[in-house]
């Protein structure tokens, strides 16, 4: 939001310290870039990839780096998380790197379905409507919350955000739950959520930060991130309220690499890797259970 007052009074003043809290969540988020430079390889190359692929060396993951602690850029853009370093031990086990195609998370699946990109990882929630399109392969799984500005009050549920402003990332399963949560409210009512629509995640911060939006609807994994690095800004408010699997996502017609995918990922699971993973990333709770 831009001000007509005169820069150097109070309103100045502000939009200089809303410039400097941005730059502040700008170094903790990292900045956008894409694409990123493939990871290295360690092992030896493997039959089980269809040869376009073996022979590109590469395995190509259409992301949006943009959801700590999943996948998101450091402070020399470099991309780091769970969902990066799963995907290059992968890769790896198959005798490729890993490149990462970062975009909006909106256009995930259209750029897979065009080719763009081998296959998502995303925290791409496993739901009937994208299951239509592509395949998955489940690797852990996820839950949603609200995150909220320290110091506020009255908000355990999506019910509480009733007749409030509350922001969300385009295309993320948040907007969904908040419109579901808009037609009860309707048929009981009360006042509408008022979704204020954000392409990433870095607005909707700022937004929060300053008052100018009640919560945020987001991943779990994302707020806790937030709220740990940031806790005189952030606070999730109530308990996580959706859980839901979690996969890579993958084009119908790639059966040959879903299935070397597959199989490296079995291996990482068998091996600890997978584990050593979660662990480091604080998201064990969301590690696939053995026996699945």
């Amino acid at each position: 939001m831009k001000s007509n007052s005169n820069p150097s009074g109070a309103a100045g003043r502000q939009r200089r310290g809303a410039w400097c809290a941005g730059r502040r969540l700008a170094v903790l988020l990292g900045a956008l870039a894409a694409p990123v430079a493939p990871a290295p390889v360690h092992a030896a190359p493997s039959s089980l990839l269809p040869p376009e692929v073996a022979k590109a060396g590469k395995i190509t993951f259409c992301s949006f780096v943009d959801l700590p602690p999943v996948e998101f850029m450091d402070a020399s853009e470099k991309p780091v998380g769970s969902d990066v370093e799963l995907a290059q031990g992968i890769a790896s086990r198959l005798g490729v790197a890993a490149e990462f195609n970062n975009m909006p998370f909106a256009g995930l699946i259209p750029a897979l379905l065009a080719g763009h990109c081998d296959a998502i990882i995303s925290q791409l929630f496993i739901k009937p409507p994208r299951e239509k399109v592509i395949n998955f392969i489940p690797y852990m799984y996820s839950h949603e919350v609200i995150l909220l500005k320290k110091g506020t009050t009255g908000i355990d549920s999506l019910a509480d955000l009733s007749g409030k402003k509350v922001a969300a990332v385009t295309g993320t399963t948040a907007t969904n739950l908040l419109e579901d949560e808009n037609a009860e409210l309707k048929a009981a009512g009360k006042p509408l959520i008022d979704m204020v629509m954000f392409p990433e995640s870095t607005p909707a911060l700022q937004q929060l930060q300053f008052g100018q939006v009640a919560a945020y609807g987001i991943a779990f994994e994302a707020a806790a991130y937030y709220a740990h690095k940031e806790p005189e800004l952030f606070v999730t408010g109530g308990k996580p309220y959706y859980k839901i699997l979690t996969g890579i996502g993958m084009r119908k017609d790639e059966t040959q690499l879903q299935q070397a995918m597959a199989t490296a990922f079995a291996q990482m699971r068998k091996d600890g890797s997978y584990h050593q993973i979660m662990v480091k990333w604080d998201i064990e709770q969301d590690e696939l259970p053995q026996d699945q």
